[in-house]
């Protein structure tokens, strides 16, 4: 190595201690950007729910800052965290959650105590949820760094406040935040034998009887009150699988079949309704291509759905496409029989439109083998 470089290289080690020494002098004196620039607080309408949910958003320097922090936390709290808790954990994601909840229905545990958590991003208490981090983590300094993240002023509009409770969803901190929290929930529930199955604040607990499901349910209900939670009042519910059925991921759960539920299908019609606008310019083959990333996409997760979804929503994308070369060769209305005929189902696959019932016959074919 040449000598020039050898000094460029001994000069940026000698830089970096100095910034380290820096951070490790002034971190008990840093605070998250001033309340203009710390948190925009936004409200995104729910799927299929005129409801709204509050995010935040930090600033880009916020968001390193709290993503060193998580670095630190995360393998201190992972060790702690219960064996069916799923979501926004390393190595772990929803299909995992799915394959146990199905899993448990065909082992004859068809009576679901479904939880609904009000808000619950918004009103976890920050004193109960520091108390939580200091049973694992002894530096006082990095608990005072989460504090301040937690603290931090939040501007919506021309109004500015500092929450007393919550950790704002959009924040990097926040799930793993919201996990321990929950923590001795899960721990609690396995230890009195029940099998609950959790992905952030989505929770199920299974059981073979209905009176054990009235148990669970007021093991829960008493568990939220001690801790400033609240169960939502008419979404918290027990119900047999065979008979009411119930919703957890974006699946419908109803007897032995799994359906997309009905705000994963409106919410894949809705992107499909604007990229086939009749009205839309690009090529039918720019078109499809744009459907397919979409349809990939959704099949990938939807796959397990019972096969009669799949048929209806080819049917309806097709349909779709119809009416956009109908209005190309200046007929009015929607596409009927004369475009059924002139454009047949074979066309649309020629075209390379990725069709979801051959996509799911494919599926089926290969787990068989």
């Amino acid at each position: 190595m040449k000598r020039s470089n050898v000094r460029r290289a001994q000069g940026r080690r000698i830089l970096d201690r100095e910034r380290t020494y820096k951070w490790n002098q002034n971190q008990t004196q840093w605070q998250p950007r001033a309340i203009a620039a710390n948190l925009n607080y936004l409200k995104s309408p729910k799927p299929g729910s005129t409801e709204t949910r509050p995010l935040g958003i930090p600033t880009i320097r916020d968001r390193v800052v709290q993503a060193a922090t998580r670095h630190v936390l995360e393998p201190i709290l992972e060790r702690q965290f219960a064996e069916h808790s799923y979501g926004f954990r390393p190595n772990r994601g929803c299909k995992d959650a799915l394959r146990r909840v199905n899993a448990l229905l065909k082992a004859g545990f068809k009576y679901v105590v479904d939880i609904d958590l009000k808000s619950y991003f918004d009103t976890i208490p920050h004193a109960r949820l520091i108390l939580e981090l200091r049973k694992y983590v002894a530096d006082n300094q990095l608990v005072a760094l989460v504090e301040k993240f937690i603290h931090a002023e939040i501007k919506d509009g021309l109004e500015t406040w500092t929450p007393t409770s919550g950790t704002p969803q959009g924040a990097i901190i926040s799930p793993l935040l919201s996990n321990l929290y929950l923590n001795d929930l899960d721990h609690l529930l396995a230890k009195s034998g029940y099998e609950m199955t959790r992905y952030a604040d989505d929770l199920v607990i299974q059981c073979r009887t209905r009176e054990e499901a009235e148990q669970a349910l007021a093991l829960v209900a008493e568990w939220t009150t001690e801790r400033g939670l609240t169960l939502h009042p008419t979404k918290t519910k027990i119900v047999h699988v065979d008979e009411d059925g119930f919703d957890f991921l974006g699946y419908r759960f109803i007897k032995h079949r799994r359906f997309p539920r009905k705000k994963s299908l409106q919410k894949l019609k809705d992107v499909i309704r604007d990229k086939t606008r009749r009205n839309n310019g690009s090529s039918l083959n720019t078109i499809i291509a744009d459907l397919n990333r979409t349809l990939r996409g959704w099949f990938e997760y939807f796959k397990h759905s019972w096969r009669t979804t799949f048929p209806e929503l080819d049917s309806w994308i097709r349909g779709r496409l119809r009416s956009l070369l109908r209005r190309r060769a200046k007929r009015k209305g929607r596409g009927g029989l004369r475009e059924s005929i002139e454009y047949p189902n074979t066309f649309f696959a020629a075209s390379g439109l990725f069709g979801l019932r051959d996509a799911h016959v494919r599926e089926c074919q290969s787990s068989k083998r």
